[in-house]
Formats: C-alpha cells, structure tokens, sequence
C-alpha cells in the first residue's frame, strides 16, 4: 500500500478530483485557499471547469447553475465564506440539486482570525438559510478520513439530490499526513439525472429547476417531500465511532481535531485509573442521537468538548435526553486546548456540568 504526504487542503482537492468533480466555483478566504489552488492548476488541463468567481454570493450560485445541468460539482470557503453563501444553499436544498460544500472553519464571530475553531457548527448543522432544508454534514478527523469522505460525498448527495458539507478546521486543513490515495469508498447505485436541464436535446420538452411555489398547498407539499426525504438519510447516513460507553467511568463526545486531542486525554486517564469512553459524531446532521442510550448506566457523566464555545453541546443535551450528568468543555478564538486540559476537566468534572 503506497502512501504520500499530502497537506489537508491539497488532499480536499485531489479527492474532489477522484470523486468525479466537474466543476468548481470559489472565492478566496484563509485557511483553505490552497483547496482551490491546486483546482485551478489541475482541472483545466482535465477537461473540467474552474472558476474564481467575484465573490462568494457569485460562486454559489455557479455551483446551482452547474448542478441543476447535472453535473458534480463543488465549492469551499471558511466561516465568513459559508455565511455569504447561505442564501444560494438554501436555494440549493430547495431545488433538490446535488453539491459537495467544503467548509474549512477559522475562529469567530464576524472576520475573527485565521486560527483553527469548530465555532460554526451552528452554521452546518443548522444553516442560516431561510426555510425547512437540512445539509448532510459530515466531519471527519484525519485527512485520511477527509480524503475517503471526499471521495463518498458525490455519491451521497447524487443520490439524496441534496447539499453535502464536509467539515473540518483549519488545522486539518493546514497540516500534513501520511495517506492512501488508493483506498476504495463506498459505491452506491445512482439513477439517471432524468431532472438535470439540458434543453430539448436528449429529451422531449423541457426539465425546470425551481424552489418557486406561489401556492401555499404546493409549497406545503414540497416541505412534506423535503422531510421524507431527510428522514430516509437520517435512517441510512448516520455514522459516528464508539468505543468504551458501556464500561465506562465518563464519556467524552467529540469531533474531528478534538477527538484527536481527546484521545490523548483518554491515554492519560486509563493510566490514573480511569475509563473513559468517546462518542465520536462522524455525520453532524444526522447527529447520532441513538448511540447515546448505550452508555453505562452507572457513567459518571458526559464531557461534551469542543473548540467553540458550546454548538455541539445542544444536540449532546438532545440525546442524552437527562439521562446523564453533561458537562462541557471548550475553547474558543483559535485557540486549541491541550490533552491535560481535558483530563482536568474529567479530575473536575462536577465544576463543569451543564444540566
């Protein structure tokens, strides 16, 4: 099995490519401009599409233009970035047109800084797009992971006709590791894109794409349609890893960069003498509700950790439905807590429960 070193952002690129990508839309922003970079310097010479558009508002709906005429396509952006995009997502959601968002996050509110953060998990998982639409989120914790969820996340929203987002930090995207190119993803079974639009030419009459419906039943109806839909991929894309909850003293919960850290932390204390379990939500919409009633019983409670100030512990409190003792810890800004920091927070536990 061969490996190559491979930057984060550089690896994003490289996999949207072995994922099939078409045709990407972007504008530029720290810390994931190396993402389209690399797009700009490769796809051309493949036959594909690249273009920087004059802003994040004109990328997105590049990317609506380019999906409704059925082809894989593609944009990225950080924090602000994703903001200015939400209109177009919403947009995108509604008229059921497949696309792979890469949102490479960077500390907040507002411009913020350049720094890793997990702080616009809000912003996933919930959107600030207008309406009743759900974005597939996934977050994966190596680039490795990245590379394979990449690759799988075409498929996923051809096959769901809907947005999927991977999300990761700056410091997945800005870091290097070693990766296999070659591994295989999942494949699944994609009907024709008997929808996309293409004129009268490989069809009689014509195909409209359109989240328009003047009609209150009409609009009702499609919502109704929405929702089906995002029960089936809650029923078939909820993916997270476990080990240690039914044992376990405590139980940490967290994701991508963090659940790196907080492996660390687990080392140190089964070494003082105490097991601690991790839930680690690989999809963040659908988030793992379910896996949260296989905690021991008799745990002592559940760390939610974070490098925000507190987004994913909304959908920990969810789950855990106050079975368990939540407590919470988190740093913000940019800044990316140390091992030590999160076996202090389990030594201290009952200072920092929530609920």
């Amino acid at each position: 099995m061969a490996k190559t070193l491979m930057k984060g952002n550089e690896a994003i690129a490289v996999a949207a490519m072995m994922g099939g990508l078409d045709a990407y839309f972007g504008y530029p922003i720290t810390p994931q401009n190396e993402v389209s970079e690399y797009l700009a310097k490769h796809l051309l010479p493949n036959g594909k599409v690249f273009l920087q558009a004059e802003s994040e508002v004109a990328a997105i709906n590049m990317v609506y233009g380019a999906a409704a005429a059925g082809k894989r396509v593609m944009t990225s952006s950080s924090s602000p970035g994703i903001a200015l995009k939400q209109e177009g997502i919403s947009y995108i959601a509604a008229a059921e047109l497949p696309c792979v968002i890469v949102s490479v996050m960077r500390g907040g509110p507002g411009l913020g800084g350049i720094q890793p953060s997990q702080s616009d998990y809000y912003q996933a998982t919930r959107g600030g797009g207008n309406g009743d639409y759900q974005v597939i989120v996934f977050a994966p914790e190596t680039i490795q992971e990245t590379i394979d969820t990449l690759k799988e996340a075409f498929d996923i929203a051809d096959y769901y006709r809907n947005p999927v987002m991977v999300l990761v930090d700056g410091l997945i995207g800005q870091m290097m590791e070693s990766v296999d190119l070659e591994k295989q993803s999942k494949k699944r079974f994609l009907p024709n894109k008997d929808w996309a639009v293409s004129g009268t030419k490989n069809h009689p009459g014509r195909n409209i794409v359109n989240s328009l419906f003047l009609d209150p039943q009409q609009l009702e109806n499609h919502n109704i349609h929405l929702q089906e839909k995002y029960q089936l991929i809650k029923k078939n894309e909820t993916k997270a890893e476990v080990f240690g909850i039914d044992d376990a003293d405590y139980v940490i919960v967290a994701y991508g960069t963090m659940a790196r850290i907080c492996r660390s932390a687990i080392e140190i204390l089964e070494e003082k003498g105490i097991h601690v379990g991790m839930i680690r939500p690989i999809s963040l919409w659908p988030y793992p509700k379910a896996i949260f009633t296989e905690i021991n019983p008799y745990c002592k409670g559940i760390l939610c950790t974070e490098m925000s100030m507190g987004q994913m512990l909304d959908d920990v409190l969810i789950a855990n439905n106050g079975r368990l003792p939540v407590g919470f810890y988190g740093r913000t800004g940019g800044m990316v807590p140390d091992p030590e920091e999160v076996v202090e927070a389990i030594l201290n536990f009952s200072n920092r429960v929530v609920r």
